[in-house]
């Protein structure tokens, strides 16, 4: 069967066809049109005008992502309705819905952070091989870490979850935006602060640089990271007075710490929650989830908890319609929600 997926929860606009025969999945197309030049100036995303791209850009993504496939072709339609950015949700949620009722095609909306636990399913473009849906790993302690949110998922089947984890008020996406807003590094914050890191002087300037790592020894799985955007803004101020500028590596050694604070809270906090809920193995997910450090250290730390570990493809951290088409079948398949073109609504604080 065929799914076309289409994803507009933020500022990415994408579609992707989706087959799946015989459990196993072949990614025919996964089309994306990024804003991020546009949202640069701005230091994050601007959502009337996030809004406004997707209502230009969709019509020319879902036709490249259809290649040599029709609209009649197609057997399910799967949407983003949340959560996101209540104006991108909608221009996404309303194309969709005409398509369905145009051509009389099942429509199912998927939740966003489902999608991203999906991503984890997916195979690369040429690669068919991989299942549709799988039991084999579960049950799992999944981290699904971006600008939006930050969650410790335990994922005990298909369609099964338990949050046994948030942030209490930033994303970690989010503190490595604000983060690199301060130290004037652009925008993503993400890549900008992991390519400044990365220019730090192994064995060069002594820098004695040490940031907190908030709520690392609480008694919960929650995240908190407000508090060190603010250690970070304090010492840049510090840093900086009487009209001093940041030195390069000065630069560079304030990045690396802060990159490290924010994975050693992400990794040691996922590890405490997989050995609590006794777990097979670990899923990372989200945008962040293309930081290498992040991948390397949670890949690290739970091989030696015996646990196994699973990250998406690069291609897949960031949003695409792809893990919105699997998510939108693994719906589909359960038969657990209506699909006619109506029973869609979009919801911009939806709970997984």
């Amino acid at each position: 069967m065929l799914i076309l997926g289409i994803e507009t929860s933020c500022d990415d606009t994408a579609a992707s066809l989706l087959e799946v025969r015989n459990n196993s999945l072949k990614v025919l197309s996964s089309i994306i049109s990024s804003q991020i030049k546009l949202h640069a100036k701005y230091g994050g995303v601007f959502p009337s005008l996030a809004a406004r791209e997707h209502v230009k850009n969709l019509p020319g993504v879902i036709k490249l992502a259809l290649t040599k496939k029709h609209l009649k072709d197609i057997d399910v339609i799967a949407v983003t309705r949340g959560p996101g950015l209540i104006s991108s949700l909608l221009v996404g949620t309303a194309f969709a819905q005409t398509l369905a009722w145009k051509y009389n095609k099942p429509l199912v909306g998927v939740n966003h952070l489902e999608g991203h636990l999906a991503s984890n399913w997916l195979p690369q473009a040429s690669n068919n091989q991989k299942k549709a849906a799988t039991n084999n790993h579960l049950p799992a302690m999944c981290l699904i870490v971006s600008g939006g949110h930050t969650e410790l998922v335990l994922m005990t089947g298909i369609n099964k979850y338990k949050l046994v984890g948030h942030t209490l008020d930033d994303a970690a996406g989010e503190a490595f935006d604000k983060i690199a807003r301060i130290l004037g590094l652009g925008y993503p914050g993400g890549p900008a602060v992991a390519a400044t890191a990365a220019k730090l002087k192994v064995g060069g300037e002594k820098l004695k640089i040490k940031l907190p790592r908030p709520m690392l020894h609480s008694k919960d799985l929650n995240f908190s990271f407000a508090g060190l955007k603010t250690a970070v803004l304090y010492l840049t101020r510090d840093l900086t007075k009487n009209k001093k500028r940041l030195s390069p590596q000065i630069r560079a050694a304030i990045a690396a710490e802060a990159q490290q604070a924010i994975v050693d809270v992400l990794v040691i906090k996922t590890i405490l929650a997989a050995e609590k809920y006794k777990v097979k193995s670990v899923m990372l997910s989200g945008g962040v989830s293309a930081n290498k450090l992040l991948r390397s250290e949670l890949e690290n730390a739970s091989t030696k908890k015996g646990l196994k570990f699973f990250r998406p493809k690069m291609d897949y951290t960031t949003d695409n319609a792809t893990m919105i088409a699997l998510a939108g079948y693994w719906r589909w398949k359960l038969k657990k929600q209506k699909t006619d073109w109506k029973s869609v609504q979009v919801d911009a604080n939806l709970d997984l």
